[in-house]
């Protein structure tokens, strides 16, 4: 097998331009899923009659299903009803709401960690149940969960590939295009690897470094 570095040097512009598509899949799905699993997290927290047991059905739903079962049916169920996303639209909310559900059982074991005794000392000063949550809860549960929270976003990036199967064109997608168009398949994969290895690396050490940052006690 020869490796070809002009062809190599030709497709490069258009992988790295499809490496950005796919992180900016990526983050857009974990934004939702960070907020949607906050959401989920503070339900469960509460314990709101009702709510809550739907919220968890809704949890173990999501996370005992694939993903692709779940893209399949936003993309194809949803124009039944009149609801008419594109493709990355599809494929953003899917990621977002999938991975929501392992964000919240990350939120849940960060508010396990605070002492639910502090929800009593805040209801003795007069704070709402917000400003407890605010205040008090959320600045101690966060710290320690920013690493698990960063190493989903690392795997939510390294699962966009499946996108691919409702015509979003990301990386492996753009590999797979340019295989086709050349019949030289060895370079663009190879290359989508590295893209894929580099990115998710400078994620994780990106992670490390903020989960750090934010465990230091403030002066």
């Amino acid at each position: 097998m020869n490796w070809d570095w002009a062809y190599t040097f030709e497709i490069l512009p258009q992988m790295a331009e499809a490496s950005l598509v796919t992180l900016q899949v990526t983050a857009l799905g974990f934004v939702l899923a960070a907020v949607l699993g906050l959401v989920w997290g503070i339900i469960g927290l509460l314990e709101i009659p009702g709510l809550t047991f739907c919220v968890r059905l809704f949890v173990e739903f999501v996370r005992t299903t694939p993903m692709l079962i779940q893209l399949f049916a936003m993309y194809y169920f949803l124009p039944q009803f009149g609801i008419l996303l594109p493709a990355m639209v599809c494929g953003v909310v899917t990621l977002g709401i999938h991975y929501s559900a392992y964000c919240s059982e990350v939120y849940r074991s960060g508010f396990d960690q605070v002492d639910r005794g502090q929800w009593e000392a805040a209801k003795v000063i007069n704070l709402t149940t917000w400003q407890t949550l605010k205040r008090i809860i959320l600045p101690q549960a966060i710290p320690p969960i920013i690493l698990p929270l960063g190493n989903y976003f690392v795997t939510m990036f390294k699962e966009t590939p499946v996108l691919l199967a409702i015509t979003v064109i990301e990386l492996v997608a753009t590999a797979r295009i340019i295989g086709n168009d050349t019949f030289k398949y060895t370079e663009p994969i190879t290359l989508a690897g590295v893209f894929f290895l580099l990115l998710s690396l400078a994620a994780a050490k990106l992670t490390r470094y903020v989960s750090e940052k934010a465990a230091l006690p403030s002066r």
